[in-house]
């Protein structure tokens, strides 16, 4: 069964994921996962990452920019 340490545990393993693969990682619908990321994100236990800076750097040239607005997350980053 999934619970929120395991969406925890999952982003932290992946390092950064957005819920669609999450959804996808634990066959759940996507808006419970949507859900539990909010949700994760109000406890401070993750925190979303701005799109604009994804891992590749080339998300500004993609041609599929428009397709690009899904929210990823992460673990907080200590500062």
């Amino acid at each position: 069964m999934m619970n929120l340490l395991k969406i925890r545990d999952a982003v932290a393993l992946n390092g950064r994921t957005d819920a669609r693969a999450l959804s996808h990682q634990f066959s759940a619908p996507l808006p419970m996962v949507e859900a539990m990321l909010r949700q994760l994100v109000m406890m401070g236990k993750l925190e979303e990452v701005d799109i604009s800076s994804c891992l590749s750097g080339g998300c500004k040239q993609c041609p599929e920019t428009q397709k690009c607005d899904t929210k990823a997350y992460q673990l907080p980053v200590k500062k």
